[in-house]
């Protein structure tokens, strides 16, 4: 078996996720009344998106699903004051192309710093630790925005994806990941083998370390999808976000409460979405740092 090949099966225990079933019958209960307790007010939020006005008020509150999900969802889409459809189309492309490009430029910085031997790499790595310690997003907007009224993208989606594409988080996560995940034996192997750089990089490394790449892009994707504070600068009203066309269902003819509820239901799924894709590797990589630990 080649390097190549051995990185290519090296993606950590596959059976470290279902050692949790080993747990006793208490630590099951507990885990069971957690996840109740968790999905609970998510439950909750979709039955109020299928209710009426009335029937959210009343006491108690209904716990059952309505008959009017479809109503109120077509509703939400054809406020004039949310733009809701735009919001959330706009969301998704911000969300996917930050993520995509955070998750393969911190995986090749992340290889490169923990595998690869450079002068001033140390150093380099060290400059990145210290932007996590700033808040440069909430130092930096006044700065941010003028270079963005300078580029005349003010208004328009680019001006939220060019400050999101790289993230020091990323890069510092996967230099940990990669250091403990890719043996210094395998790549020298594949060198060996006469694997370029790239060629030890796609067969050795992204196989190794893609449940660390899982983890990484669903918290990318989710803290680019509930952000606000920046697209509400940068934006206008009719070219929003989704959580700035929530905020401003708010602000439409006093509360709507069924509204809100719908819309942050429906802002929700593309989440669960998420999870879902890449729940098996989100939890396998989970499992496979707490047995390391």
């Amino acid at each position: 078996m080649t390097a190549i090949q051995a990185g290519r099966r090296s993606r950590g225990p596959a059976s470290a996720a279902n050692r949790i079933w080993d747990a006793g019958p208490l630590t099951k209960v507990v885990l069971a009344f957690a996840l109740v307790l968790s999905a609970f007010p998510i439950y909750y939020m979709f039955v109020m998106a299928t209710r009426t006005n009335d029937e959210v008020l009343e006491t108690p509150p209904p716990l059952l699903p309505g008959g009017n999900l479809g109503e109120n969802v077509q509703r939400l889409l054809e406020n004039e004051n949310a733009y809701f459809g735009t919001g959330l189309i706009n969301s998704i492309i911000i969300s996917t192309t930050v993520t995509v490009s955070v998750v393969l430029i911190s995986t090749l910085a992340g290889f490169a710093f923990a595998k690869l031997k450079f002068k001033g790499g140390k150093l380099l790595l060290g400059t990145i630790l210290l932007t996590m310690m700033v808040p440069l997003q909430q130092m930096g907007i006044v700065p941010l925005y003028e270079m963005m009224v300078t580029l005349g993208w003010t208004g328009q989606i680019q001006a939220v994806i060019l400050p999101f594409l790289v993230n020091g988080f990323g890069v510092f996560m996967m230099t940990q990941y990669t250091s403990q995940a890719v043996p210094d034996e395998l790549i020298e192997a594949a060198r060996v083998d006469g694997a370029s750089t790239m060629r030890i990089y796609a067969g050795v490394v992204l196989p190794a370390v893609r449940p660390g790449m899982a983890v990484l892009a669903l918290l990318t994707f989710m803290q680019n999808w509930n952000e606000f504070l920046w697209p509400s600068i940068v934006l206008n009203p009719e070219n929003p976000v989704v959580q700035t066309s929530i905020s401003m269902l708010n602000q439409a003819r006093g509360t709507d409460y069924v509204m809100l509820f719908t819309g942050t239901a429906v802002s929700v799924l593309p989440l669960v979405v998420v999870f879902i894709a890449f729940g098996r590797q989100i939890v396998g990589g989970l499992m496979e740092g707490a047995v390391k630990a």
